[in-house]
Formats: C-alpha cells, structure tokens, sequence
C-alpha cells in the first residue's frame, strides 16, 4: 500500500511506493507518455504516466486536463538527475479529484493589476511560492532566536486607546461608546510587559494609515517587536545585529531551493554577520551631501536618502543619533546632546532602506511627561504607561522590525506586495 508523502520529503522515500495529493501545474505528451508536473504545496515534482499503466480512457483525460485541476498520483520515486528536485514518479494510477478550466493565470506577462485582482490564485506561482516559504522561515528564525535568548512572547492588543507612532496615521474606529486605534506598533504595551518579566517580545499586525503608495509601504503589516529592561542603547543594538544575522543565515541554510527559484545572490547575504557598521545622523547627512543631494538637516530620511546612505556597505548599517524633534515622545534623549535621541535605525543594504528602528526609552517620570505634553497626547490615555515610570523605572530600550521589508530584502524582491498573502495597500483591499 502506497504512503501518502509531500514532495519535500520524496528524497527519503527512493524506490518506494506512494501517493502524492496535489494540483496540475502543467502537462506535456508526447506519444504514449504524460509528463506531469504536479505541486503540492511543499514542492513540485514530475510524475511520468505511461499509456500502458493506467486505463486507456483516463489516459486521453489527462491529456486535456486544465492547469490547476487537482489530482492524486500513486507510483514509484526513482532518480532523476535531470530534475532539480533529484526525483520523479512513475505513476501508476491517476485519480482526478477535480478538474479546472480556464485557469487565468497563464505563462504569458500579465500586468501588475490583473495579478493583485487574482492574488488569491498567483501565490500559487513558483516566484509567489517562495517568497511566502521563506516568509515562514524568517518568522520561525525570528521567534527561535528570541526563544532562545530569553525572550518570552507576550501578545498585545490590536484595539488600543490612543496613539503610539503619531496621532496623523491611525485607523479610527467606534469601541461601543468611546474611540478606539488600530494598533501602530505594540511597543508601549510591550514596555509593561517587559517591567513583570524582564525580556519580551509580541508579533503580530500593525496599521499605519499612511496614503503612501511607494514600493516599501503598507496599510497593514507585521512587525516583531523586543522589549528589554535593564538595557541600554548599545546593549540594544548588539542585539539587533545578532537577532539579524542569524535571522538571514537561517534563510540561508534552510530556503537554498527558494532563493534559487528567486534568483537572489545568495553571496551578498552572506556578508550579513554581525557587527554592522554604524554612522550617526549628522554623519550619514554629510554623507549625503558629498554625494550631492540638497539636504536640510534636521529632516527625516526618505527612501532615496536611504538608498544612497547603504550603498558604501555590504551589511545593514545602523544611523544613529536622530534629532530629537523628529522621533517618538518616548525616546530617550542623548544626555551628551539632548537634541539626539539614543535611538537608530538599520538600513538594509541593496536598496531596500529601513527595516529596523529602536533605541532606548525614557525612564524618567517627569521628563516623559513633559513629552506628552509637547506631543500634545492625551494624558489620560497615557495614565497607565506612566505608572510603568512610577513604580519600579529602570532603563530599558526595544525595537520593531518590519517583516514585509525583511522579506523583500532577503528575498530580492521590488516591492512589498509580493511578501504578504493578501497585500493591503492604499488603493487595494481586494481579495
């Protein structure tokens, strides 16, 4: 009796008999033989039918058989040096499940607006395949080091009663008789939890209300976020560059075949290994300006600034020592120049510009609460996190990274739609 087995553990199973389930991706006959590539969502792998093995009637079938019809194939893994997979079947029987006509998605180009219409079928393709795997991996890779290193996981809330990014890019919605926020980031809560166990980390989705339709932005996307007390602003960038080493290692290591299929260069990811350069704001700003670019300081980044700053350096770099005036309420000011925070960002290199922010926060009860007055928040809403300042404060620093950027950086890839099942952009919320 055959074993049913996914094509990612066919090598284990070399003159077996099994039963593979799965989808049509294509067909080619020729004569009295059926070469069908079949995926099943671990893999692809071809399974020969020969006019012989299987009923004659059921033999003409599948040469009309439409792309995306589902299928179970029982039959002998044998060898195959041809196939990048190492292995094929030869298949014996062929049971249609159910067939598919008309499949939209065909080897022709088609345009970026017609593939986000059918998004819910184009991560069936190769390219949409194995990205969205080594999405996975990189989210297991994150929780693993974290798991490892300390961190406890602790989630935190998407409905939230005020701001923590800035109050002009929330999502506003009715809580029965109040307002409620979509959650920015779940940072503040995030510093609550890490005062009861000490190192933290929540990840989860976020919304950022942003009417941006650049390359790196989306209206929903995920973060992990680390929250530590007891620790400094370089204690906090060591491990950033740990925590994204081993991160794009384990890329490395356990999604080879995907990347392939991606055509990354797997040689410029593997420079990212830790320590990572670091230059301070008023640096990367004559930095710029060497570089020609009309730059006033004391503004923020944009996204050609960042890609223009990364491009002397093969690994991701920290910037750090941003204005004061541009950063969060929470962060803690340099006490060797209040006008910079003890905060930094991580510049990806090749391009792909920030994936990281984080620094270290304000401890100090009295000095935060002149923050919230200058940010004008509300301060009652705030109550609770500056309870975290008034009973037991100890300096503590986190940071955020966003994932969709991640993927795309490792990944290779031109924008961020590509790195989420179900992207959710400015003018899209459909499929």
């Amino acid at each position: 009796m055959s074993s049913w087995v996914r094509v990612e553990d066919i090598g284990a199973h070399e003159g077996e008999k099994v039963e593979l389930r799965g989808w049509l991706a294509r067909i080619r006959s020729s004569g009295k033989l059926h070469f069908m590539q079949i995926r099943d969502g671990s893999g692809i792998i071809q399974a020969v039918v020969t006019k012989q093995a299987i009923d004659p009637e059921l033999f003409k079938s599948l040469k009309k058989l439409g792309t995306e019809s589902s299928l179970v194939v029982r039959g002998t893994v044998t060898a195959d040096d041809r196939s990048k997979l190492g292995f094929e079947i030869q298949a014996d029987e062929v049971e249609i499940v159910s067939e598919a006509e008309g499949y939209p998605i065909t080897p022709k180009e088609h345009g970026e607006g017609f593939l986000m219409d059918n998004r819910h079928l184009w991560i069936r393709q190769r390219k949409q395949h194995a990205a969205l795997r080594i999405r996975a991996t990189i989210m297991k890779a994150m929780q693993d080091w974290l798991d490892d290193n300390g961190f406890l996981r602790v989630d935190t809330p998407i409905l939230t009663p005020a701001a923590c990014e800035g109050t002009t890019t929330l999502f506003e919605t009715e809580y029965f008789e109040e307002k409620a926020y979509l959650s920015q980031s779940g940072q503040l809560y995030n510093e609550a939890t890490a005062a009861a166990f000490g190192k933290v980390y929540t990840f989860g989705p976020t919304f950022r209300a942003e009417k941006s339709k650049t390359r790196r932005h989306l209206m929903e996307f995920w973060m992990c976020e680390p929250e530590m007390a007891f620790c400094d602003f370089e204690m906090n960038m060591e491990i950033q560059e740990q925590f994204l080493s081993y991160v794009v290692q384990t890329v490395l290591e356990k999604r080879a075949f995907e990347l392939d299929v991606l055509e990354r260069d797997t040689e410029k990811l593997a420079q990212v290994k830790a320590p990572f350069p670091r230059i301070t704001y008023d640096e990367a700003v004559e930095r710029l300006k060497s570089k020609g670019v009309e730059f006033e300081d004391g503004n923020d980044f944009g996204a050609t600034d960042e890609t223009l700053l990364s491009e002397d350096f093969d690994r991701p770099i920290f910037v750090t020592h941003f204005p004061t005036a541009i950063k969060a309420f929470y962060m803690k000011p340099d006490p060797k120049n209040p006008a910079r925070v003890l905060g930094a960002d991580v510049l990806a290199p090749e391009g792909y510009g920030e994936i990281i922010g984080g620094g270290e926060r304000i401890a100090d009860l009295e000095l935060l609460e002149q923050r919230v007055k200058e940010h004008e928040l509300p301060v009652d809403s705030y109550q609770w996190y500056l309870d975290l300042r008034r009973y037991g404060s100890v300096p503590h620093s986190g940071f955020g990274i966003g994932l969709e950027r991640t993927v795309a950086w490792i990944c290779g890839l031109p924008h961020v739609r590509e790195t989420i099942p179900f992207p959710r952009m400015l003018t899209r919320m459909y499929p």
